[in-house]
């Protein structure tokens, strides 16, 4: 009997040195980092076991499939949320784990430049290989309709903004945030106008704001140039702005805008046409949507590139002849 005591003692004795050491393996297992060195990315399929979750970090360097990740998965069965995970040096087991869990997923940067045209925007969202290109092939008239705006024209309908998105955002639904965004600012610009613009709907801001964007790049400048714009339309002269000629132009334009240009009429040719062009020429953001709704007062008709990027306003043809003179066939 003393003996049987004796190997039962020295079992139990056994068995909670075991349970004790493996407690202390376990806690030093959910503290252990899994990342040593730089940045790395995790990326989860829709449909990801955590067994092949574990074999990817295995691959990335970053941990060994061992017998205590396969008893993390039998104990705590994670619910893993697919997604792109940054894991930086100094995440432990479990930081990585409830992550996941929680769908922490990395984050990027996507910028809608002001003055791109929309079929800039779609180049670029194309050739970005972090958003799925859903809409690449869509006609415009199709992706607005996708974009429930049926009948509207794409142009200008997108606010430039930097948007944030997880890999895997498709195009639509990028084009979709940024053209609900453009609908939400313009709404908000247009109800707190200046009264009496010569302007009748929230699109006519739309397409004026489009111009003043293509027209300065100056923010000290965009007011003034919405301003003779306005002037322009009140009086019922020509707008005669170049860039919305260039956007009626096929697409063998070469950069130089010519007399014939100017003479060639089309929808959008403002030195053929009175008032504003039947669309926007480009996006344009907050700040040029601002302008177009409070431009600046004054007596200013015409403007002129200094060829510094600043411009020189005139009240006269006179004025504006002589400043012609001045700045662009004097560098010729």
């Amino acid at each position: 009997m003393r003996v049987i005591a004796w190997t039962l003692l020295l079992l139990l004795a056994g068995a909670g040195a075991a349970g004790l050491w493996l407690f202390q393996e376990w806690q030093r297992f959910g503290q252990q980092t899994v990342n040593q060195d730089g940045p790395m990315v995790l990326w989860l399929a829709p449909g990801t076991s955590f067994s092949a979750t574990v074999r990817q970090l295995e691959t990335l360097g970053t941990t060994r499939n061992d017998w205590r990740w396969r008893l993390l998965g039998r104990l705590h069965k994670p619910q893993l949320k697919a997604g792109e995970y940054l894991v930086e040096p100094g995440t432990t087991v479990l930081e990585l784990i409830e992550r996941i869990e929680r769908g922490e997923v990395r984050s990027h940067r996507f910028t809608i430049v002001e003055g791109w045209s929309v079929a800039e925007l779609r180049r670029r969202l194309a050739s970005d290989p972090r958003i799925r290109p859903v809409g690449r092939d869509l006609a415009e008239d199709e992706l607005m309709t996708r974009l429930a705006c049926e009948g509207c024209y794409a142009e200008g309908r997108f606010l430039p903004e930097t948007y944030f998105f997880v890999r895997g955002t498709s195009d639509l639904e990028m084009l979709a945030r940024a053209h609900q965004t453009m609908n939400r600012v313009l709404s908000e610009i247009w109800s707190s106008r200046q009264p009496d613009l010569p302007l009748d709907e929230p699109d006519d801001l739309l397409v004026l704001a489009s111009i003043v964007e293509r027209e300065t790049g100056q923010a000290s400048e965009r007011a003034r140039v919405a301003g003779v714009f306005v002037r322009r339309l009140e009086i019922g002269m020509r707008l005669q702005t170049d860039p919305t000629v260039v956007y009626g132009l096929d697409d063998d334009f070469d950069g130089r805008i010519r007399r014939v240009h100017l003479r060639t009429d089309h929808p959008w040719n403002t030195y053929t046409r009175h008032g504003l062009p039947p669309t926007p020429i480009a996006l344009p953001g907050r700040a040029a949507l601002e302008a177009a709704a409070h431009p600046a007062e004054g007596t200013s008709l015409y403007f002129v590139s200094r060829g510094d990027g600043t411009h020189q306003f005139s009240d006269t043809l006179a004025e504006h002849n002589a400043a012609v003179d001045r700045y662009i066939r004097g560098r010729r």
